[in-house]
């Protein structure tokens, strides 16, 4: 199975074992992080599972939807590489992605 690589807000690296499938929120949220809320069970309707991605993945992930874009730009901490973990399939093309969760809103 891939594997994840989160670091937290206070700077903690965490590898995860993730299955191919679910989304990148499910598997940190699996992972036992719980600095990612995800308050919409995923349904793209909130902003609380924001993630930035690593550089080096960020061409690796599909195109970020209207909806997503829409939710990040209500975040005080987006940046280029900011995504939601509820819209990014974990696959295994993406075994070894890094991820930071974001600031608190």
């Amino acid at each position: 199975m891939p594997q994840l690589i989160v670091v937290t807000r206070n700077g903690e690296e965490r590898v995860l074992t993730g299955e191919a499938g679910l989304s990148v929120m499910e598997v940190i949220r699996d992972g036992g992080i719980d600095e990612v809320l995800a308050l919409c069970g995923g349904c793209c309707s909130c902003a609380t599972c924001h993630i930035h991605v690593d550089p080096e993945f960020a061409a690796k992930l599909p195109a970020m939807g209207p909806d997503e874009n829409d939710l990040l730009d209500s975040t005080a901490d987006r940046d280029e590489y900011s995504r939601l973990s509820c819209q990014v399939l974990f696959t295994d093309a993406l075994d070894g992605l890094k991820v930071r969760v974001a600031a608190d809103d």
